[in-house]
C-alpha cells in the first residue's frame, strides 16, 4: 500500500512540474518592467505563439485586484507591453501574469514594482540607484563571425542585479545585429529574441525597471547613419522590445525621450536617425541634428531636477577624433557645449558607450563643470585604448574589461551627492567618484 501510494504520489509530483513547465513554456522572455512614473508602470512580455496576456496586479496589503489584458501577435514578434494605471504613488505592487488564461509559474508565485513616491514639498530627496551599461553581445555561433567568440560573461547581469539598483539605462548597443539581420522587420526581431533569451538576464529584467537608448549595432550595420534605408524597422523593433515613455520628440520620429526619476531627469538622445554619414564631404555635418539638439536645449533649461543626464551612444566630452565620438563632427559639438554654457547650465552629466571601455572624462567651461561617464562594455569584447588622446579623461577611471556602472543618489536638497561606482564583471567596485551638486 505505501509503495502504491508513493508511485501515485510520484507519478502526480511528475505531472504537476510538466504541467508547470508547460505553462511557463508560453512565456518566451520576460516579465521586463519598464518605464514607472507615479501612476503608471509598464510590464512587457513575450510569448512562444499569439496569445492573450493578462497583467493581474494589487497592491501589497490589498486583496482588490485589477487587470490589464492584451493580446500578442506575430507580426510584433509575440511581444506586448501592458500599461497598469489603477496605481498609486509611493506604493508596492504585486503582479501575475496569465497568458491563455493560465498562470505563468506557481499560481501562489508574485511579481513585484513600486510606483515613484511623492516627496517633493514634503521631504528631503529619496536615496536611490541607476545601472549603467552598453554593449551586450549574444553569442550565436550560426551567425558570429569566425573565430574567438565576441561575446561572453552574461552572469554580470546577475551582478548588475545583486546591486538592488531601482532602475537600469541602456546605453546602446544592446543589441548587435548580424548580416543575416539587415534587411528587414524580421531580422531585428529575431535577434533582440535571441539576446533576450538568456538565464542570467531574467531577474534583472523581472525586478528593474529599465529604459533604453541605441547606437549602431541596435540601428543597423556598424557606424550607421540616416541613409539606413531600414531605420523605420529599427524603431519598430526598439518599441516592441523596449518600454520608454515615449518615442520621438515634436512630430519627429526617432529614439528619442526622457523622464524624470526622484530628483533627476534623464534625456535619451538619437544619434544615428539624423546623423550625417561620417564620410561625407559636402553638406552640413550633422550628429544629433539641429532639431534634436534645440529641443535638448529646451528640455534642459526648462528642468528642475538637481542632476540632468544625457544619455547618447557616442563619447561626447572625449576631444580625441576617433571613431564615433562626437569630436569627430566638431562644430556641432562645439555648438552643444557653448549652449549649454550660454543657458548656464549646471549639473550636467553625459552619460555614453560604444566605446567597449569605461572611463569619466571631466571639462570646465565659465566655471561650470561637466562630465561624461562612458560605460563599456557589458558582455561584448573589451579594447585596451588608454594611449588614447583624451586630454579630458579623469585620472584613474579608465578600465578595459567588462563592467557595468552605479549611481547612487544621497544627501539633502544643498549637499546633494552623486556616487559613481565602477563594477568588474563579477560585482567588484573598480574605481568609484563623488560627485557634489553645483
Amino acid at each position: 500500500m505505501s509503495y502504491k501510494y508513493n508511485y501515485m504520489k510520484a507519478i502526480l509530483l511528475l505531472l504537476l512540474i510538466s504541467w508547470t513547465h508547460l505553462i511557463n513554456a508560453q512565456l518566451q522572455n520576460g516579465p521586463m518592467l519598464g518605464y514607472v512614473n507615479h501612476r503608471e508602470v509598464a510590464i512587457w512580455v513575450q510569448t512562444h505563439d499569439e496569445a492573450k496576456v493578462e497583467i493581474i496586479y494589487h497592491s501589497v496589503g490589498s486583496n482588490k485586484p485589477y487587470i490589464e489584458s492584451t493580446q500578442t501577435s506575430n507580426n510584433q514578434a509575440n511581444t506586448a507591453t501592458i500599461v497598469a494605471d489603477s496605481l498609486q504613488s509611493g506604493t508596492t505592487y504585486q503582479y501575475q501574469i496569465k497568458v491563455n488564461n493560465q498562470f505563468v509559474g506557481d499560481k501562489d508565485r508574485y511579481f513585484k514594482f513600486s510606483t515613484q513616491k511623492l516627496w517633493q514639498w514634503r521631504e528631503k530627496p529619496l536615496e536611490w540607484k541607476i545601472a549603467l551599461g552598453s554593449c551586450t553581445y549574444i553569442n550565436e555561433k550560426e551567425y558570429d563571425r569566425p573565430g574567438k567568440p565576441y561575446g561572453g560573461d552574461y552572469s554580470i547581469f546577475n551582478a548588475v542585479h545583486e546591486k538592488e539598483p531601482d532602475i537600469m539605462l541602456w546605453l546602446g548597443d544592446n543589441i548587435y545585429m548580424r548580416e543575416v539581420d539587415f534587411y528587414g522587420l524580421s531580422g531585428y526581431q529575431k535577434r533582440y529574441t535571441h539576446s533576450r533569451d538568456i538565464k542570467p538576464l531574467q531577474k534583472l529584467l523581472a525586478q528593474t525597471h529599465h529604459y533604453a537608448i541605441w547606437d549602431d549595432h541596435d540601428y543597423g550595420p556598424n557606424n550607421s547613419d540616416r541613409s539606413n534605408v531600414h531605420k523605420y524597422d529599427a524603431l519598430t523593433a526598439f518599441k516592441q522590445f523596449w518600454a520608454n515613455p515615449t518615442y520621438g520628440f515634436d512630430g519627429n520620429q526617432c529614439a528619442v525621450t526622457q523622464f524624470k526619476y526622484n530628483d533627476a531627469e534623464f534625456f535619451l538622445l538619437d544619434n544615428r536617425w539624423f546623423r550625417s554619414p561620417n564620410k561625407r564631404k559636402t553638406g552640413k555635418r550633422e550628429y544629433l541634428g539641429e532639431k534634436q539638439l534645440q529641443w535638448l536645449i529646451d528640455a534642459l533649461v526648462t528642468s528642475t531636477a538637481t542632476f540632468k543626464f544625457i544619455a547618447v551612444g557616442g563619447q561626447v566630452l572625449n576631444d580625441a577624433p576617433v571613431y564615433e565620438n562626437y569630436a569627430t563632427y566638431p562644430e556641432e559639438r562645439a555648438k552643444l557645449l557653448n549652449l549649454l554654457v550660454e543657458e548656464e547650465l549646471k549639473n550636467v552629466i553625459f552619460l555614453t558607450g560604444d566605446r567597449h571601455k569605461t572611463e569619466l572624462s571631466k571639462i570646465k567651461r565659465n566655471g561650470i563643470v561637466f562630465y561624461d561617464l562612458t560605460v563599456s562594455p557589458l558582455t561584448s569584447t573589451a579594447y585596451n585604448s588608454s594611449d588614447e588622446p583624451n586630454q579630458n579623461r579623469v585620472e584613474g577611471t579608465h578600465y578595459a574589461k567588462r563592467n557595468f556602472s552605479i549611481l547612487e543618489f544621497s544627501g539633502d536638497f544643498k549637499n546633494r551627492q552623486l556616487k559613481m561606482c565602477v563594477f568588474d564583471k563579477v560585482g567588484r567596485q573598480v574605481w568609484s567618484k563623488t560627485i557634489t551638486k553645483q
